[in-house]
């Protein structure tokens, strides 16, 4: 038998029998993938680890507390063995061979009637890696392949053409806080499969330069407006080329739902009656802060954290921020957009309760390469942007958490 390669198949497990023996690591690693096809999972084995102990909790699986014996595996259609019995390995496994269950077995390989490949998904797609010499089998080779294939699925690097039409659309995309590696997944693979992208300005612009020439760069900054406002011309911009039939990608920095007007361009999206997908991206209020050793919250320092868009002064009528009142807050505040505006914003932070010696962070270029750090308090946050020359992008940390991590200098 060790001569021939294994054949690859897919099971379709859904309300079908599927009995483990044994509820160690070996069962908490394939326990999920079971789960997930729907399987009908009884588990045999006197302990289990908690997260195993959490799934028969759950209702996820059956759990029988108690050793293997002889007719457990008389109704299932697939058995995986992975007790640290050997007799027992070996009892199950016999009985698996008269009742043509197909049998992994996690002790001993080539004693088993089946074998689990390393498996990733992508965008609907199962790719599963099997070694075919059974005499050479290596699982860290075939996890090696399988995790290449699936990234490069995943990032675009991995060219898999759709040969069926992809519905025309638009997807707004959270690009992150800079570093081109923080978009998410989903969100490079869209960009990889786009026509046209429109980027804004502090979106990750290295990833631009990774797309194939075909795809049409807009620079959302650089849409001629005429008589539109800059968001009315995005999003017609928007429209205009969903419309031609093409896959569009906003690329937007942060997420699109964080001070990103993604809802307006979704709305107008809807009303146009465009489809329109939500890619959440990582916001710069919680990773920039992180990348420069800031946590915004910590145990006994701060039990909330408040985001807050400065890019309206307090005294401004147009604001819709109640500085009073988060004046009064014991947690963090993180300010966006508000650079040019801080030293009025200390100043009724101040008067409203706040001790002028709160410290303060100001992290421009958050993760990238130009990235800074420059502290102060709010009695002197003012003075320091000019006298440091802060200029947007930057995020400004309010609180105590400030000094939990490394302090940070021009």
């Amino acid at each position: 038998m060790a001569e021939h390669p294994a054949y690859p198949v897919g099971l379709r497990l859904t309300g079908r029998r599927v009995v483990v023996l044994g509820g160690g690591q070996v069962a908490q690693r394939r326990l999920p993938a079971l789960i997930a096809a729907g399987a009908d999972i009884r588990l045999v084995s006197p302990e289990a680890t908690p997260s195993v102990e959490a799934m028969a909790d759950a209702g996820e699986i059956t759990w029988e507390k108690r050793p293997y014996t002889e007719g457990d595996l008389a109704d299932a259609w697939y058995a995986l063995i992975a007790t640290s019995d050997t007799a027992a390995n070996t009892a199950a496994s016999a009985e698996a061979e008269r009742h043509r269950v197909w049998c992994v077995r996690s002790d001993d390989a080539d004693a088993a009637t089946a074998w689990t490949p390393a498996t990733g998904t992508s965008e609907g797609v199962t790719v599963a890696v099997l070694t075919t010499d059974a005499r050479g089998r290596d699982p860290r080779h075939t996890a090696a392949i399988r995790d290449a294939v699936v990234e490069g699925l995943r990032d675009g690097t991995l060219v898999a053409p759709h040969h069926r039409t992809r519905t025309p659309g638009v997807a707004l995309v959270g690009g992150g806080p800079g570093d081109p590696d923080l978009i998410t997944v989903r969100g490079r693979r869209l960009l990889a499969e786009a026509d046209v992208v429109i980027a804004d300005r502090l979106g990750p612009r290295d990833l631009l330069a990774e797309l194939p020439p075909h795809v049409e760069v807009i620079d959302a900054a650089k849409i001629p407006y005429g008589r539109f406002m800059a968001q009315e011309a995005i999003n017609n911009a928007l429209i205009e080329h969903a419309k031609q039939g093409k896959s569009v990608v906003r690329l937007k920095g942060g997420d699109p739902f964080v001070f990103g007007r993604g809802m307006e361009e979704a709305q107008a999206l809807a009303e146009a009656g465009i489809a329109c997908t939500v890619v959440p991206g990582i916001s710069s209020s919680i990773s920039v802060p992180g990348a420069a050793g800031i946590p915004v919250t910590h145990r006994g320092v701060a039990h909330e954290f408040t985001v807050v868009s400065g890019h309206v002064a307090p005294d401004d009528e147009r604001s819709l921020v109640d500085w009073p009142s988060l004046a009064k807050l014991t947690g963090t505040l993180v300010i966006l957009m508000g650079v040019d505006k801080i030293g009025r914003i200390a100043e009724t932070l101040v008067a409203h309760g706040r001790s002028p010696e709160t410290p303060v962070a100001l992290v421009q270029e958050g993760t990238t390469a130009a990235q800074r750090r420059v502290d102060a308090t709010l009695a002197t946050v003012a003075e320091t942007v000019v006298a440091q020359e802060i200029k947007p992008p930057a995020v400004i940390v309010v609180g105590d958490v400030v000094n939990q991590g490394p302090q940070g200098t021009a």
